[in-house]
């Protein structure tokens, strides 16, 4: 039965890819496909390539329907340049195929294995479920040897597709896999959609000079070396169809119904659209349902990226992210809303609003598009996802592991002064919440912005405060007992300015005694911590302890 509401694109998005499952082929699994170049980190971009099929198709199996999530890694493809980060001597591997390109690190069997190992991590992670399709072992097993051969004979066919669009090339896809070799042919020049990879130096850099149709015998040039080849194709596998062949021969070889990709794919003349008029006009298939989304934008990451050279992945995200929050953000936006994912200060906001969404779950208050979209975050079709038992807010855990540096014993201490009503009784439920905010201390906050608690009162400028100063402070102090909760210090904090002033503690703020808050506060942390700003008040004191709140206020 339909699902779906006006806000809810997955569900809307199911609808679809059933009724065209329904109309194509009665009762067969459907199919919902993404596809991954492991030419380099696989960034938190990429991760949309696999989050938008991954809802779509975990929401149709939530209905009782057989779907399957494959995914594609295009292996095969050619190394295109050497990212950011890697050694420069692997320029001399430039045009060979990834999984003939060795690890950087040694690791890992080739380049294409060692990005995908962390990637396949954080999918697990995740939860997403998917059936890995290694476009290597597809070409080089002969998998694809009819649809290249019925390619080479249609290649007029595919050449004249192509020649509707060579006149409007769009810059967006460009940058594609496979794009210049796509658009050769035309103009005279015989066209070719399969490319041999070189026998002598193994790179693409190759050019066809003929071919027989009743033999399949293949003759090629590579440019790089020189070297010259004459190969029967209906017996060689070490080659591949240029890109915009290769998508929509997928399609069909897969039987694919739904898939996804970047807007850069889905404009006039790209990839998407050529290959709709091929899998119809050569490989007499039909294009999936296709949802294009547009790019994800980060936030906060200058230190992580100069040091790496690159965006962040999925693993860097999910070492300070729970994973039911990465999950959420990628399924509250439409495909075509682009949006940030913050790494800096606003990820406590982050987490805020999600666990805002939470108690409005727990309350029955929220609205129901949005009871849909934290369901999806929060389990998959096999069951929950695992989560952090007691959800301190992040920006306290995070507060206190800046303060501890870590120490767990000290860290306890301060989390049962949080939970005085009922007290957490070890550090185990906090987690995974509690080590990802210490991850993000440790490797978003620079050093120079890091709680250091004096060690010894700052006597100078105690010694030249004020009446009203020092009235404020012993205020302070005289109050610590009974408002020792993170609640009561809240209060105790707002109150003094006010209490100064002659006014009950909960007097509405006026622009005056906001002005004089702020001041309190200014001075409370010089004397804490050394600087005019730091961690929520409330949270400093708890995480100091009440002794040494004492000993470091101390005006006299």
């Amino acid at each position: 039965m339909a699902q779906s509401t006006e806000a809810d694109w997955v569900a809307r998005a199911a609808d679809d890819v059933i009724a065209e499952a329904e109309r194509r082929a009665p009762g067969k699994k459907i199919v919902c496909a993404s596809g991954i170049s492991p030419s380099g980190p696989i960034h938190l971009g990429n991760l949309r390539e696999i989050m938008v099929p991954h809802l779509v198709a975990d929401e149709i199996k939530r209905r009782g329907i057989d779907c399957e999530h494959i995914l594609s890694w295009d292996d095969y493809d050619r190394l295109r340049k050497v990212p950011a980060g890697q050694p420069e001597s692997f320029a001399e591997h430039i045009g060979r195929p990834l999984t003939s390109v060795p690890d950087p690190t040694g690791e890992h069997a080739s380049w294409s294995d060692h990005f995908k190992a962390p990637f396949r991590a954080a999918l697990r992670e995740l939860g997403v479920e998917v059936r890995e399709i290694s476009q290597t072992e597809m070409y080089t097993s002969g998998a694809y040897r009819e649809q290249i051969l019925h390619a080479m004979r249609e290649r007029q066919r595919i050449d004249a597709v192509l020649g509707r669009y060579r006149t409007k090339k769009a810059k967006t896809d460009e940058g594609s896999e496979g794009a210049a070799e796509d658009d050769e042919g035309g103009a005279g020049t015989a066209y070719y959609p399969y490319k041999p990879y070189c026998g002598a130096c193994g790179r693409d850099l190759t050019q066809v000079t003929s071919y027989d149709d009743e033999t399949t015998e293949i003759s090629y040039t590579c440019t790089a070396c020189g070297h010259r080849e004459s190969f029967r194709l209906d017996s060689h596998d070490q080659g591949k169809l240029v890109w915009k062949v290769d998508w929509p021969m997928r399609w069909a070889y897969e039987g694919v119904t739904f898939e996804s990709g970047g807007v850069d794919h889905s404009s006039p003349g790209s990839s998407f659209t050529v290959g709709g008029q091929l899998v119809r006009e050569v490989f007499d298939g039909l294009p999936p349902v296709y949802l294009p989304y547009s790019f994800v934008g980060i936030s906060g990451m200058a230190k992580m990226s100069s040091s790496k050279g690159g965006v962040p992945t999925a693993g860097d995200a999910l070492r300070i992210m729970e994973p039911q929050l990465l999950r959420w953000l990628y399924a509250r936006r439409q495909p075509k809303q682009a949006f940030n994912i913050s790494f800096d200060q606003e990820i406590s906001r982050t987490y805020d609003e999600w666990d805002a969404l939470e108690r409005k779950i727990e309350s029955d208050t929220a609205a129901p598009v949005d009871i849909a979209v934290h369901s999806r975050a929060a389990r998959t079709a096999a069951g929950e996802l695992p989560a952090t038992p007691r959800k301190l807010p992040f920006r306290t855990l995070a507060s206190v592991v800046d303060i501890t540096t870590g120490h767990e014993e000290q860290t306890l201490r301060i989390l049962r002064d949080f939970t005085i009503e009922d007290p957490i009784s070890s550090l185990d439920e906090t987690r995974p919440r509690l080590d990802k905010a210490e991850s993000w201390v440790s490797t978003h906050v620079d050093e120079e912005q890091r709680t250091r608690v004096r060690t010894e009162p700052d006597r100078e400028t105690l010694a030249t405060l004020g009446d009203a100063d020092r009235e404020a402070l012993k205020l302070l102090v005289d109050g610590l007992d009974e408002h020792w909760s993170l609640d009561g210090l809240t209060t105790l904090v707002y109150a003094v300015p006010k209490l100064q002033a002659g006014l009950a503690a909960d007097a509405k703020p006026t622009p005056e005694l906001k002005a004089a808050q702020r001041q309190f506060f200014a001075l409370l942390y010089k004397l804490l911590v050394g600087r005019d700003t730091g961690p929520r008040l409330p949270t400093l004191l708890l995480a100091v302890g009440a002794d040494r709140v004492r000993e470091l206020v101390a005006a006299s």
